[in-house]
């Protein structure tokens, strides 16, 4: 089912948070409201859910227009952070709860309550109360009840941010299998980054009620729009850029940061007052200082930060253009750094210039 919210507009008191904004969702595809806390994802998706009315605009499912229909007419399935199981029901009680609500007699919606816990891998626990199963297992339950009504949207409000890293990369993969097995159109609200990249056909870029970027996680990724997408997908270094000079082969571009220059693939088009140099953290190559005149996008730098994170380390580096931040492959990147050794940084082509003020 395709979903659109159109010229939506919201208010809390003086503070808009939305103002016209307008979204298209495509039938069977997990999408992401990816972004800060604040930003307005969780509103946008209590919207959908009918829990919020907007002050105006259009909330359509398929040609459906759903605006003003409350919460329990829209065939909704919503995965809660808190879970919201009912603590005295046992939890084929909790998943059939949907079923019962809609008139499925009693032994149909047990049985299908049971074989959706079966497909969650909760088939033998079905008799506890949730004050007896772990964080994940609850969690699983949450999903099974959403799912189990056969929703034309399944709505996720940051449902494994109280989990730990492990059970969270476990669970978005059944997650993102279940609904892919359904082709049920998804909505799923995070702040998470990695949840967001890993899990989704199309991520919507989030700040301050406004939609910065749309696109795959690998568009979004590779070429972000704006200099905040840049840095909250991916934790890029973004550098303002002084200058920009022309002349150089095609398909390439001088800038000037800091009074040091680089050249990178690309154009540069529109206003720029407001552009600044995004290169990923993952991409900047990191030798030995040389000490020989420095080659083409080069500088040199002084290492002040070291974090070991396992198979990346991530350096926070003193440079002439300000401090670079820099991950490295544990395992190949040679010997060990040291905070206070100097060190060489090459900028590749390939990093984007983006416009800060979006």
């Amino acid at each position: 089912m395709r979903v659109r919210l159109e010229d939506i507009s919201q208010s809390y008191g003086t503070h808009r948070l939305f103002g016209g904004l307008t979204l298209d969702i495509p039938s069977g595809e997990l999408f992401t409201l990816l972004g800060p806390s604040g930003c307005g994802k969780t509103t946008l998706l209590r919207m959908l859910a009918g829990f919020v009315a907007p002050d105006a605009g259009r909330i359509l499912f398929g040609d459906r227009d759903v605006t003003r229909l409350p919460a329990y007419k829209r065939g909704v399935g919503m995965v809660f952070q808190d879970y919201a199981l009912f603590p005295d029901r046992s939890i084929v009680a909790n998943v059939a709860y949907g079923l019962d609500a809609r008139g499925v007699p009693r032994d149909e919606a047990r049985a299908r309550a049971l074989a959706m816990l079966d497909r969650v891998g909760l088939g033998n626990l079905s008799e506890r109360l949730p004050g007896a199963l772990s964080g994940g297992q609850r969690q699983r339950v949450a999903t099974a009840r959403a799912l189990v009504i056969g929703p034309e949207l399944l709505l996720l409000d940051e449902p494994l941010s109280a989990l730990d890293v492990k059970l969270r990369v476990e669970l978005r993969a059944l997650v993102r299998e279940l609904q892919q097995e359904a082709r049920i159109t998804t909505v799923f609200v995070t702040h998470d980054q990695e949840e967001a990249l890993s899990l989704s056909d199309c991520v919507a870029v989030m700040d301050h009620g406004r939609i910065v970027q749309i696109g795959t996680p690998e568009a979004i990724y590779g070429a972000p729009a704006s200099g905040f997408a840049a840095d909250f997908i991916g934790s890029a270094n973004v550098l303002p850029i002084e200058r920009v000079h022309g002349g150089e082969p095609t398909g390439t571009v001088r800038v000037v940061v800091a009074g040091h220059a680089f050249t990178v693939a690309g154009a540069v088009g529109g206003d720029r007052r407001s552009l600044a140099l995004a290169v990923r953290r993952e991409a900047v190559q990191l030798s030995d200082a040389a000490g020989a005149a420095l080659g083409p996008n080069e500088v040199d730098g002084t290492i002040e930060i070291v974090e070991f994170r396992g198979n990346i380390t991530g350096y926070r580096i003193a440079t002439p253009i300000g401090p670079l931040y820099v991950d490295a492959w544990t395992a190949v990147a040679g010997r060990p750094r040291r905070r206070g050794e100097p060190v060489r940084l090459r900028v590749p082509e390939q990093s984007v210039i983006v416009e800060t003020a979006a």
